[in-house]
């Protein structure tokens, strides 16, 4: 144990002190720790308790965050997104040609303005395609009407397809009404001189009450001016409403509104100021009526077919006057010809090219014989007929001068060169061909020649047909070149057929296959008709199956010949002493025949022509007499000196014998041939 001082001693009490110090502060941590345990706990238990309650209101708030968020969601998307979608499908219908398309009504304040919009979008562009479709079907309309209304010249055709082409596009009925001045042609008239015809009907039903084609229209236009549009065009919207309309049709009013006729559109055809007709368009009452936009188009159609119906008028004028003239021209009926029976056919174009220059005759010349003529001239119209004309006329003369077949087409091409035109003729614009054919009964030969016009067809007794191998010269018109005569033997009964290009040719038939089907017609009608005219009517049938293009001629012709009992001919010798054999050969003759009544003329006729050949001609001599229709005297020679009759002085010695062949006969003149002339003349045989 330590004692006091001890240095020992004192380094425990500190030592001693120290610890209890220790334990003191170690007490006093302990306590304060146990109490910031306790208060740590405390606070613990308050803070878990308030995070609790933290927690519990947090999670409420962002439930009812959540649900607020989504309740507003929900209503934009029922408020907003969903009317947005709808109009942008409905803009993608409107942009696919839907233009229905249209957004409901929502009542949404907010959207609204969107559908508003959208709507008033939609129906505009509905309006504007619905106003272009209307004005791209009216401007079809009148595009179909300009292709389709006077595609012909026939004025009738023409009304027909105005009609045609408004109903039931633009009416439901619909009448054309022309002057009858003007369908015959003639100028327009001022309204109301002249009645109206019906020509033109068409509508959706067969039983209205309309007038039919072919009754007479009062002249004056059928409706009041109840509405008008312009000056021309009458309107009434309303027929039942119209007491103006009605009141003017007393009689048609009632019949007309119980069958249903609602709204009209009258328009005069109207051309220079002159109303050639009108148009008349009804509704009826299913259909919508017509409203004053209608009547733009009505007058429009109504313009197109006036036009074309002018023109028709104009064309109908000039054919009938070149109809006119050419009937004037060719001959109506043509005589019995004792060397040929005769049948034919002319058929003039109804094309819009006008009556064509064709031309046919028969010409009797002496001796019995007989002169075939057909002809074509180059163009249509007036100007072709009148050359026609002129043509003809100048064949008939030089076939009275009885030229040879190839002089006269000289002669005739020299005449086509110095008519009005000339020039045009030397380029081809302006001439004509022709075939020009001579047959004798007496030597059943035929001579013809052609100027550049198709050869003839030669029908036998037996049924061949051939086809004449001459050769065609060139047409008329070209100059300075020949023309050859072919000669023919033909059998008695034999047939010619001439006839014109337009009957063998045209732009849809080939020249050699007309030709085939022309020779198999001939072929085959000569066997079943009845007679000539019988087959030129079958043939002219079968060829032309559709309206020619050109004018058409054909000219049959079947040959007769003289038997030996009608025709005696002499030789006289160039003396003066053998005219009186001359005479008494005559006489018996006559005696033969039982003409004794005109053996006295027929004497002085005879010594008068045969003492003029042997006077004036030269040998050979030769008397023939020819009895059938006529009593014919013929007197040939070797001269070409041509006789002429002239006046005889009082103490002239001779220059009376022509004169008095001339008095006492019919007829007389003087032929050449390639052996001279012969001196004719013609009586009639006693009755």
């Amino acid at each position: 144990m330590a004692q006091r001082g001890d240095p020992r001693a004192s380094s425990v009490a500190v030592t001693l002190d120290g610890k209890r110090r220790i334990d003191a502060l170690r007490g006093l941590f302990d306590r304060y720790t146990t109490a910031e345990g306790a208060t740590v706990e405390a606070r613990e238990a308050t803070t878990d308790s308030d995070a609790q309650r933290a927690g519990i209101a947090a999670a409420v708030g962002i439930g009812a965050s959540v649900l607020l968020i989504a309740a507003y969601s929900g209503y934009v998307t029922r408020v907003i997104v969903w009317p947005v979608r709808r109009a942008a499908h409905l803009a993608s219908r409107l942009a696919e040609g839907d233009l229905t398309a249209r957004m409901p009504r929502t009542g949404a304040r907010e959207i609204g303005q969107l559908e508003t919009a959208f709507n008033t979008m939609a129906g505009s562009l509905e309006n504007s395609l619905e106003q272009a479709r209307e004005a791209h079907r009216r401007l079809r309309l009148l595009y179909d009407a300009g292709m389709a209304v006077g595609t012909t010249l026939n004025m009738a055709q023409t009304a027909r397809e105005l009609v045609g082409v408004s109903v039931p596009r633009f009416a439901d009925f619909a009448t054309v009404d022309l002057a009858v001045s003007v369908l015959q042609g003639e100028e327009p008239t001022p309204a109301g001189s002249t009645p109206l015809q019906r020509v033109a009907r068409e509508g959706v039903r067969d039983d209205d009450p309309l007038d039919p084609v072919g009754a007479l229209i009062p002249s004056a236009l059928p409706l009041p001016p109840a509405r008008r549009s312009g000056a021309t065009a009458l309107f009434v919207a309303d027929l039942r409403a119209s007491t103006a309309w009605q009141a003017a049709h007393p009689e048609d009013a009632a019949g007309l509104l119980d069958y249903g006729m609602n709204s009209l559109i009258i328009v005069p055809l109207t051309e220079q100021g002159m109303v050639m007709g009108t148009v008349a368009f009804w509704r009826f009452r299913e259909s919508k009526p017509f409203e004053k936009e209608d009547v733009a188009d009505a007058e429009e159609l109504a313009l197109k077919a006036a036009v074309a119906i002018d023109n028709a008028r104009r064309y109908t004028r000039e054919r009938e006057t070149a109809l006119t003239l050419q009937r004037s021209l060719l001959p109506q009926h043509l005589p019995e010809q004792p060397a040929v029976e005769i049948a034919y056919r002319y058929l003039p174009t109804t094309t819009r090219a006008g009556v064509g220059g064709d031309w046919l005759d028969v010409i009797p010349l002496s001796g019995t014989r007989v002169a075939l003529v057909v002809g074509d001239i180059v163009g249509h119209g007036v100007h072709a007929s009148a050359a026609m004309g002129r043509l003809r006329t100048a064949v008939r003369t030089l076939a009275d001068v009885d030229l040879p077949p190839d002089e006269l087409l000289t002669q005739l091409d020299d005449l086509v060169m110095h008519l009005p035109g000339a020039d045009e003729a030397a380029t081809g614009e302006l001439g004509a061909t022709c075939l020009y054919a001579v047959y004798d009964p007496v030597s059943r030969r035929c001579s013809l020649a052609s100027a550049g016009h198709p050869q003839p067809f030669v029908l036998a007794p037996d049924g061949g047909v051939t086809a004449v191998t001459g050769h065609a010269g060139p047409p008329l018109g070209v100059g300075g070149l020949p023309f050859e005569t072919t000669e023919l033997e033909l059998a008695p009964g034999s047939t010619l057929a001439l006839y014109s290009d337009g009957l063998v040719h045209s732009r849809e038939l080939d020249l050699d296959h007309g030709l085939d089907r022309l020779r198999h017609m001939l072929a085959s009608t000569a066997q079943s008709a009845d007679s000539l005219d019988a087959a030129c009517g079958a043939v002219m049938d079968a060829l032309l199956t559709t309206p020619p293009s050109d004018d058409v001629t054909l000219l049959l012709a079947r040959t007769r010949a003289l038997s030996s009992e009608q025709v005696v001919a002499w030789d006289i010798p160039a003396d003066p002493e053998c005219v009186a054999r001359a005479r008494i050969l005559t006489t018996e003759q006559l005696e033969v025949w039982r003409l004794e009544e005109s053996s006295f003329v027929t004497e002085l006729v005879v010594s008068e022509l045969v003492t003029n050949a042997i006077r004036y001609g030269r040998p050979p001599i030769q008397l023939r007499l020819i009895r059938d229709t006529s009593l014919i005297c013929e007197v040939s020679d070797g001269s070409n000196t041509a006789p002429h009759m002239r006046r005889a002085r009082g103490f002239d010695e001779g220059g009376r014998g022509l004169l008095l062949v001339a008095q006492l006969t019919q007829r007389w003149g003087t032929r050449h041939s390639t052996a001279g002339k012969t001196i004719w003349c013609e009586q009639a045989l006693p009755t």
